[in-house]
Order: structure tokens, then C-alpha cells, then sequence
């Protein structure tokens, strides 16, 4: 019987044909990016959740810069997505027939959400901006009252800016927690991703039981 040298043989050779973490970021940071400028332009990726997976698995590795590294890509792209989402918007605004972008911001805000966001943006200005990011649900109708209010594409962007390294820097903490709980990647994946789909699920259950 050679089951126990055969069964050393397949583990030293899983080991050996695992990816390495250089292989890891170089298809994992790209990954990331692509997934949250997708999200940032089409709100149906839930990017929370992306971010603080990757945080969980940096959090994990040995290189000393990949958190740094995970924060730097979620709030780029978060950061370009919502640009280039705004810009859209405002090409609709300009146009006599409008455009498909500008349809679906107003598809996905309320009108009742987005008089409540138009007040509070005259009032607070670039803060309510800034927060919009952290309250899930909360980006979309922000951005129609600043297109509503005219606000130009360079004033967005200032605001926009902090904003977008808050929400990475939130969700990376949620991770990095995640991770921090558990010896395996997955299982910190597992408790990130469930934190961030009942903050995000927050907000809907509040209005029901109103």
C-alpha cells in the first residue's frame, strides 16, 4: 500500500502549481478595478461587498503593501466610474431628447428620495456629497440633484473626491475586520461580504417597517 506517499505526492504537488501572490495581484488588482468602475456606471455590482473581499484576502498576504494597494484601486475606479457616470448624465441634461444615462440615474432615484437629496445638497453643499457614498443607495440620488442643480463636472469631481476614499476606506476596515477574525481568507470573505449586504439591506427594511 503507498496511499500515504501517493497522498503526500498530490499535496506537495497542489502547493506547487497554486498561484503565487504575485500571480494573485496581477490578475486580482485589475479585477478589482474593472468591477468597481463597472459598478460606479451600472449600480447593479454590489462593490461594497468587492472591496471588502479584497481586503480580506490582502489582509492575508504577505506583501506589504497590498491593502494599500486594494484601497488605492477601489477608490480610483469608484472615483473615475462616478466621473464618467456624471458626465453622461450632464451630455443628458444638454440634450433636447435627453439620454439613456440620464434615464436610468432618474430610473434609480425616487422622486421623494431626490427632493429630499436637492434640499439637503442647497443646504450642506459638498457634504452631503461626501456622505451620499456611505449611505447605501444613497450615490444616485445625490448625483441627479447635482446634475438638477447644475452643478459643472469640475465641482462634482472636487466633491466627489473625498467621497470616494471614505467609502473605500470603510469598506476596506469592514474587511480587514472580517479577516482579521479568521485564519482563513474565506471565512473572513464569508463575514465581509454578509456585513456589507445588511448594511446595504439596511436602509430598504427601515422603509418597510415605516
Amino acid at each position: 500500500m503507498r496511499w500515504p506517499a501517493s497522498a503526500a505526492a498530490l499535496a506537495v504537488t497542489a502547493t506547487s502549481t497554486a498561484p503565487p501572490e504575485s500571480t494573485q495581484q496581477a490578475i486580482g488588482y485589475p479585477s478589482l478595478f474593472l468591477l468597481v468602475l463597472t459598478g460606479a456606471l451600472v449600480p447593479v455590482v454590489p462593490t461594497g461587498a468587492l472591496v471588502s473581499s479584497a481586503a480580506v484576502v490582502a489582509f492575508h498576504q504577505t506583501a506589504p503593501f497590498s491593502l494599500a494597494l486594494v484601497f488605492v484601486t477601489a477608490s480610483l475606479a469608484a472615483f473615475l466610474g462616478d466621473a464618467a457616470l456624471y458626465w453622461l448624465g450632464r451630455r443628458g441634461m444638454r440634450s433636447r431628447n435627453g439620454s439613456r444615462w440620464l434615464e436610468a440615474i432618474r430610473a434609480r432615484a425616487p422622486a421623494e428620495r431626490a427632493a429630499q437629496a436637492r434640499g439637503r445638497l442647497a443646504e450642506h453643499g459638498v457634504a452631503v456629497l461626501v456622505l451620499s457614498r456611505l449611505v447605501p443607495a444613497g450615490r444616485i440620488p445625490v448625483m441627479l440633484a447635482c446634475l438638477m442643480a447644475e452643478w459643472p463636472l469640475r465641482r462634482f469631481v472636487r466633491g466627489n473626491l473625498p467621497a470616494c476614499l471614505a467609502w473605500a476606506a470603510t469598506y476596506q476596515v469592514i474587511g480587514i475586520l472580517g479577516g482579521s477574525l479568521f485564519e482563513e481568507p474565506w471565512e473572513g470573505v464569508v463575514v465581509a461580504v454578509g456585513l456589507t449586504v445588511a448594511i446595504s439591506a439596511m436602509p430598504g427594511v427601515v422603509r418597510r417597517l415605516r
